[in-house]
């Protein structure tokens, strides 16, 4: 049995240790990358099987049950669970389980369940059956899972799936490293996003949406502040091909009816939601990217703000969402420090125009270790369309800052997460800020509300730091790319002196008659 996390940290409902322990043993050679689909497709298909057969057993229960009722295919779809054709059923898989030709009854299955489900077109992984998976432990995978209750109305209530799921979302992106960024955003991080945001009711979208965890936090805040998944629309993109089938697969287990188009997709060059002005818009995009085809795309409505670097699409990241914004819509995204400061490119230009006209909220400092996949700073920014409004009061002349950056706890000797109490303690500084009725106050070397004016001082650089009066701390805001030219440069000049060094040396020595 697994050990009991610490409070606020990931859910850990006992047996997922156990579960990855055993699918782990079963990969063999293959890239966790690969190897990831393979796992998480053979839980989406115990959790549909699992939900087909308890509204099987509710037929056969009905007292106007006749024989065959439980093979027609409506009274699935009215309790929106998936229909499962008898060979993809988890029963027939686990008496096969120990048959060399599991692996390919996996795939059979899969295509069957695409084929009676539309929405699940192209999206199921049928790689089971290939040479170099291990049918043996493939069969002893079946046999653990089938002990582990996924669909059923109990497990359903207390999201044991989801949880499941989450668990391993996180264990492949730890164990795929930098390419595990391309699918997954660490739990506390979308959190506290979402509990600044309050996604109670609208259109929520990402632009860049992974495996949908935003999508997913967002349902369980409505729902648990009174609302319902149903009052919240999903719009998302993504351009990672099996990252958008893992999308499609997560929404589909959670019954969350997304929108995330047809296929995967470029969002800069093929917005699938060209006309989608949305509520809230919670995202994480790739850090400093610099093979995003800017130089096509000059010319782009959405630059209004100034046309972002064909080097670094951070700034063309902002501009797409606040394009997307309705007019009191509100935007949360994670960035990398340097978006902050940097000057390279005209960025630095675009930055001052987003803050002259009002529009960047609230800019709060992350801790380090967040992340499994990079350890470059990050920081969360907030912009709002909503800063003079009824609602909350005028903030237009004022910008938020947070330094969190000593919060968090360490879960393993590389990853930090935020608390529970962290994020409460992030979120609630926020609201006061934001509410008429809150009673907002400075804490020095926490949070400041800054006057533009401070901030236009400061050259329209937005590190807090700069503004809560904390301590003195090595700030690192610097690009990537220009710290690493920096250095490599610096590298290769003391190399050379190294060099300048040894031949003197040499010299030394030879003068007293020991040659090298």
């Amino acid at each position: 049995m697994a050990k009991e996390k610490k409070k606020g940290t990931s859910a850990n409902v006992g047996f997922e240790e156990t579960l990855w322990a055993a699918a782990d043993k079963m990969r063999n050679n293959m890239d966790p990358s690969e190897y990831k689909h393979v796992v998480l497709g053979l839980i989406f298909l115990k959790y549909i099987s699992d939900s087909f057969e308890e509204v099987a057993k509710k037929l056969k229960d009905d007292p106007d049950y006749y024989e065959g009722m439980e093979e027609d295919k409506d009274p699935y779809l009215a309790e929106s669970v998936f229909w499962v054709p008898k060979a993809a059923r988890w029963e027939f898989l686990k008496i096969n389980a120990k048959k060399p030709g599991i692996g390919t009854l996996i795939d059979n299955a899969m295509i069957a369940i695409e084929k009676d489900n539309p929405s699940l077109k192209g999206v199921l992984p049928k790689t089971y059956g290939r040479p170099d998976l291990d049918k043996v432990r493939l069969g002893e995978l079946i046999d653990l899972m089938s002990s582990i209750g996924l669909g059923d109305q109990e497990s359903r209530s207390k999201d044991v799936l989801g949880r499941v799921y989450e668990y391993f979302l996180g264990r492949f992106a730890s164990a795929e490293g930098k390419g595990g960024g391309e699918f997954f955003t660490p739990q506390s991080v979308v959190k506290t996003l979402v509990e600044m945001l309050e996604p109670f009711k609208g259109r929520v979208y990402d632009p860049c949406c992974g495996s949908g965890g935003m999508f997913v936090q967002s349902e369980r805040f409505a729902e648990a502040h009174g609302g319902s998944k149903h009052d919240i629309s999903v719009y998302g993109q993504e351009s990672n091909p099996t990252t958008w089938r893992l999308c499609k697969m997560n929404l589909a287990i959670r019954g969350i009816d997304g929108n995330v188009g047809p296929q995967n997709a470029d969002t800069f060059h093929h917005d699938l939601h060209p006309d989608l002005k949305a509520d809230f818009i919670l995202a994480n995009p790739p850090f400093n990217i610099s093979d995003w085809g800017g130089e096509r795309l000059k010319d782009d409505v959405r630059w209004k703000y100034g046309v972002p670097p064909a080097g670094n699409a951070n700034y063309a990241w902002i501009q797409h969402m606040i394009h997307h914004l309705a007019p009191t819509g509100s935007a949360g995204f994670v960035l990398a420090n340097g978006s902050l400061s940097s000057n390279t490119s005209g960025e630095g230009e675009i930055r001052k125009n987003l803050i002259k006209v009002g529009l960047v909220d609230c800019i709060v400092a992350m801790p380090t270790q967040l992340f499994y996949t990079t350890q470059i700073p990050v920081c969360l920014w907030f912009v709002s369309r909503d800063r003079v409004d009824h609602k909350f009061r005028d903030r237009h002349d004022e910008i938020l800052f947070i330094d969190a950056r000593k919060m968090g706890t360490m879960v393993s000797r590389r990853n930090r997460e935020l608390t529970d109490d962290d994020i409460g303690k992030i979120a609630h500084v926020y609201h006061s800020w934001r509410s008429k009725k809150g009673r907002y106050q400075d804490i020095k070397g926490f949070c400041k509300a800054a006057k533009i004016s401070e901030v236009e001082k400061n050259g329209f650089v937005l590190t807090p730091g700069r503004y809560v009066g904390t301590e003195l701390v090595e700030e690192d805001d610097e690009m990537f790319e220009v710290k690493m030219d920096r250095l490599t440069k610096e590298l290769a000049k003391q190399f050379e002196e190294s060099k300048e060094l040894e031949q003197k040396i040499k010299k030394s020595l030879k003068s007293i008659g020991f040659d090298m």
